[in-house]
């Protein structure tokens, strides 16, 4: 059974819109202000608040702003209850998190409808979360030990072998066998920091004091910062003769290390899923107050439902072809804009490319 917390310091109402939610089959909370109401909420997480506005002690706009600034109760759907139906009012609400509004007097048809409109829109919010985080989990178990492994398996077995076989391996073979080892290690050295970098990256997403000093940080010289890591990433991958380069100078509010992670993933997510002869373009120039960053591919390119559903530790079509990576890259540049007030788009075609853009503040 749902329960509803009505809190309005005016009895008869109060009691009259608890007696009506009863009747429809809701259990019911009352409170005769906004302490008492903080204090219910808190108590006993409700699955809906429905709040007068004016009232002694702490009044509806003061409760709505303190509990959407705690974990616990920041979700609760919020309705206000007000006689003052103007335009000011309802905004300064809605500004505070409000989810709907209903304006006195209202009848009972009018209160269920809201109420049950404001539950359901709550609980297909819940149930994205769920099947979202049912992905998340079967993304990871899927992910993690492949991009554990894999590498782990290389460094493994050819440390075993020049145990083993020392004595009869050529200074040729050893060599080689030791830059096999170093890129297993550094595979896997980038697969355990892209995860730890994400989360991170979503831990500082929620906290807006870190995010106000993360943007007020900047680095310029962006051509020769893109131009370099292109070329180093391009040469690495034998493909130097597909690298084109359209970039300008400019600045990014943005600290370096952050901005040369961004170029970093996106020059080496388009290298990694187009063939070699296919170019990939990297563009940059400055704009009014912004700086614009592209990659393009001519690659496998995506599905309009693949682009929607990119997000962390996912990965596509993996059952298909080979994928070195954790899925993480494409999250890890979106994340980074975010935080940094910027602008992310991808716009692919299946059998055609991929073209991943970016507006960063200056």
């Amino acid at each position: 059974m749902q329960r509803i917390l009505v809190i309005d310091d005016e009895a008869l109402l109060r009691e009259a819109t608890t007696f009506a939610l009863q009747r429809k089959g809701f259990e019911t909370l009352e409170a005769a202000d906004g302490v008492e109401g903080a204090e219910i909420a808190r108590r006993t997480l409700p699955d809906l608040i429905i709040c007068d506005v004016n009232m002694e002690r702490m009044d509806g706009y003061t409760l709505l702003e303190q509990l959407r600034q705690q974990p616990s109760t920041a979700a609760i759907p919020f309705i206000l209850m007000t006689g003052m139906s103007d335009a000011g009012s309802m905004r300064k609400g809605m500004n505070l998190g409000a989810d709907d509004y209903l304006a006195k007097p209202f009848t009972a048809p009018q209160l269920f409808s809201t109420v049950e409109a404001r539950l359901k829109k709550n609980q297909v919010l819940r149930d994205n979360a769920e099947k979202k985080l049912a992905e998340l989990r079967c993304n990871l178990s899927l992910a993690l030990p492949h991009e554990m492994i894999t590498p782990l398996n290389g460094i493994f077995g050819l440390a075993q072998l020049l145990v083993q076989d020392a004595e009869s391996l050529s200074p040729a073979e050893v060599e080689d066998f030791g830059k096999s080892i170093l890129q297993s290690a550094e595979r896997l050295h980038r697969t355990v920091q892209n995860f730890l970098l994400y989360g991170q990256l979503e831990m500082q997403s929620g906290d807006p004091q870190y995010l106000a000093s993360l943007r007020a940080k900047s680095t310029t010289d962006l051509r020769h910062t893109v131009e370099s890591r292109a070329g180093q990433l391009a040469a690495a991958a034998g493909r130097a003769s597909d690298l084109q380069l359209q970039v300008g100078e400019g600045t990014v509010a943005m600290a370096q290390d952050l901005f040369m992670k961004l170029a970093d993933e996106l020059i080496d997510n388009a290298l990694k899923f187009s063939v070699a002869g296919s170019a990939v373009r990297v563009e940059g120039s400055q704009g009014q107050g912004e700086y614009l960053l592209s990659v393009s591919d001519q690659g496998h390119g995506m599905t309009p439902e693949q682009v929607a559903d990119i997000g962390a530790y996912s990965q596509f079509n993996r059952q298909t072809r080979e994928q070195q990576g954790s899925g993480l890259g494409l999250a890890i540049v979106r994340r980074i804009a975010e935080n940094h007030a910027g602008q992310f788009d991808i716009r692919s075609k299946v059998g055609e490319g991929t073209t991943v853009s970016l507006r960063l503040p200056s």
